[in-house]
């Protein structure tokens, strides 16, 4: 058989069960990244909601769907999360705006507007502004955010308030 003696009869894409249907809410890594995404792009969902505050670090739920909430965070410049995991949660953070540093036990990266981290339950990091101007940025949690456990000195803490502190 050559390549010229096979053919498809008919469309291919008319068959219904080759294709998936939409789902109305995420539900694997990539689909949570491209929620994250597609808020970050559609600024006329968040930007307004944004707020500074010099004396305490800033959040907004913004979304919530089946198992995953979408956190707005504010960060002035010095603010930072603290050393931290999310518990049993996966995450996906998103720069909206400025720029934020990451530190982990194995260096620091610096984030801009529009850079991403996934991360898994149990991913230890700090999140600062290291810069003079202030940065804001999206988390998306699944499953919702029920703990924050804070590490200091090798040791861990519980922090069971489900609201984000930190990233």
């Amino acid at each position: 058989m050559s390549d010229s003696d096979l053919q498809i009869a008919g469309d291919i894409l008319e068959v219904p069960h080759l294709l998936q249907a939409p789902r109305e809410h995420p539900v694997t890594v990539a689909e949570f990244a491209g929620l994250a995404c597609s808020i970050a792009a559609d600024r006329s969902q968040w930007e307004h909601l944004v707020a500074y505050d010099a004396t305490t670090r800033w959040n907004h739920l913004l979304r919530t769907g089946p198992g995953y909430e979408a956190w707005l965070l504010s960060w002035v410049p010095g603010q930072g999360s603290g050393l931290h995991d999310h518990g049993r949660s996966s995450g996906v953070l998103t720069v909206l705006v400025g720029t934020l540093t990451e530190r982990t036990g194995r260096g620091m990266r610096a984030l801009s507007e529009g850079a991403q981290r996934v991360f898994a339950p149990g991913y230890v990091h700090e999140v600062v502004n290291d810069t003079l101007e202030p940065a804001a940025s999206l988390h998306v949690y699944y499953p919702g955010l029920s703990e924050m456990p804070m590490h200091t000195s090798g040791r861990c803490a519980a922090h069971t308030d489900p609201r984000p502190v930190n990233a």
